[in-house]
């Protein structure tokens, strides 16, 4: 599962095993069905269920949320583990806004640009710590957006307090 212990560098399919055997995600029908080899890129499913479904008989806000919540700060850990590089990495917070129903499957996309992870690279070598808002869509099966969740990733330096931003 693990290509480095040390900067705990994952593989894709290690991951997606990982993500679809989590309590969480199995008991919600949150289903990771896709990793990128390069972790630039995911795809997650939830399915309708009766554990996921509300009083309305659609999907429940907290199942759409959660299917959203981590995808974007592991893929950004990922990334860096597999430059060598370990990192503190969190979902500093997060914004949901529910537009229809949903009462089909729904899909999520997880993007990381390249030029993300240079910014990202950047702001850690100078500052130790980086934050940015990732915009995901949940799309029903018919390819109209139900929600739109907003997650702001966190990334910081094990070592951020002992060398970056110190003044002599």
């Amino acid at each position: 599962m693990f290509r480095n212990r040390k900067t705990r560098a994952m593989t894709p399919r290690g991951l997606r095993w990982l993500f679809n055997c989590y309590p969480p995600f199995l008991f919600q029908r949150i289903r990771t069905v896709y990793v990128a080899d390069d972790f630039h890129a995911c795809r997650v499913e939830v399915r309708p269920s009766l554990r996921t479904r509300n009083i309305s008989g659609t999907t429940f806000g907290a199942t759409i949320f959660a299917a959203a919540d981590p995808f974007h700060v592991i893929l950004l850990w990922q990334i860096f583990a597999h430059r060598g590089q370990r990192l503190d990495a969190w979902l500093r917070g997060g914004r949901v806004r529910y537009l229809r129903p949903a009462r089909t499957t729904l899909t999520l996309e997880f993007e990381v640009e390249e030029a993300d992870v240079a910014e990202a690279t950047e702001h850690l070598d100078r500052h130790g710590r980086w934050t940015r808002w990732y915009r995901t869509e949940a799309r029903d099966r018919d390819g109209d957006v139900c929600a739109v969740i907003e997650t702001e990733v966190f990334l910081g330096r094990k070592d951020r307090n002992r060398t970056a931003g110190r003044t002599p």
